[in-house]
């Protein structure tokens, strides 16, 4: 087998239970011929409790590494990234059927798309899901256009970061997560759209659980001022990107 897509996720503590869940749902995605998993699990930390959560599976790469939050967890897991394409998957959420399989015939059929994204499901305590009514067309994402609709919409995109699935080498050359105490996901998708062509999926490709005990539900994820400089610093980067010239990949 030749052909690889990583999975990376980063774990803490609070959310490691919750790795059995996405595990299976790794385990139910079917693959075209050919293609296999890596899962990249990064902690973030070096506490005792989060290997007991730890599928044993050969296909699973765990390490951990000193505090430093979502982003520069995912971004050491790269350390260990052998595939083609990265898809993000965070330790509480899960992976719908079908969903790689989807990523993978878009960007191995289209060398002018270098990420792509899909439609996602709020997965609630009690086991209900919630849609999202503002989703875009499905297909091609131009460049620049999720950056401006975030601009225009509070910072508030179209499509979800926590759905990406990327070129490697595009993901590297960017510097992978932006090191921000929260919003790198979204530092990382304006990132890519100021440079590259994306595509929307219109099926569901992620179920986002929503807990008391993840940060986007802290105080602080919403504190106005922190907020603002957060956007600030992605704004400026993904504007500063814009300015050059797009990013293409070989295709001769």
């Amino acid at each position: 087998m030749t052909n690889l897509v990583t999975i990376i996720t980063a774990v803490y503590g609070p959310s490691a239970e919750y790795l059995s869940d996405a595990y299976k749902s790794i385990l139910d995605q079917e693959l075209p011929d050919g293609w296999g998993w890596q899962w990249v699990i990064q902690q973030d930390g070096e506490t005792d409790d989060v290997a007991p959560h730890v599928p044993d599976d050969a296909r699973i790469s765990f390490g951990q590494g000193r505090h430093g939050r979502a982003g520069m967890a995912r971004t050491m897991g790269l350390s260990r990234a052998t595939g083609q394409f990265v898809k993000v998957l965070d330790a509480d959420d899960q992976l719908p059927a079908g969903t790689l399989a989807r990523d993978l015939a878009v960007l191995t059929s289209r060398p002018d798309v270098a990420w792509t994204t899909s439609r996602v499901l709020d997965l609630l305590p009690d086991g209900s899901t919630v849609g999202f009514d503002q989703d875009p067309p499905a297909g091609s994402i131009e460049r620049g256009e999720v950056l401006a609709h975030w601009k225009a919409h509070d910072f508030r995109a179209q499509v979800h970061p926590a759905t990406l699935c990327v070129r490697r080498d595009l993901l590297l050359a960017l510097g992978g997560w932006m090191a921000l105490p929260a919003s790198e996901d979204t530092g990382l998708l304006m990132a890519l759209t100021a440079v590259s062509r994306g595509w929307f999926i219109e099926e569901t490709g992620l179920l986002y659980r929503k807990w008391p005990g993840q940060s986007t539900h802290q105080a602080a994820h919403i504190h106005e001022v922190e907020r603002m400089a957060r956007m600030s610093v992605i704004q400026a980067r993904a504007e500063a990107l814009l300015a050059l010239e797009a990013w293409r990949l070989d295709t001769a």
